[in-house]
């Protein structure tokens, strides 16, 4: 985890639990561990509409091993992988 200059701490979104509220702050996809590449998950995660300065929040989580999570992004809910989402940085 990085700590940001107002003390709040960055972590990838899969590693928050139900509940977590966040903004996007950027994206480390090089680390995520998905079978994308770093290029090819960036961009679908763009495309769902995982943007820097997004509000996000963890609605959900799946029975098994807690994945897939479904994330509110603005207005809209999207379910994604948490190996992807750890490509995602929040704080």
């Amino acid at each position: 985890m990085i700590e940001t200059s107002d003390a709040r701490l960055q972590l990838p979104l899969g590693l928050a639990k139900r509940g977590y509220c966040g903004v996007i702050q950027h994206f480390a996809a090089g680390d995520a561990g998905s079978a994308l590449s770093a290029i090819e998950l960036e961009s679908r995660l763009i495309e769902l509409g995982f943007v820097e300065g997004a509000r996000v929040e963890v609605l959900h989580e799946g029975v098994i091993g807690r994945d897939p999570i479904a994330v509110r992004v603005e207005n809209v809910t999207i379910a994604v992988r948490r190996r992807e989402a750890m490509a995602i940085i929040v704080a």
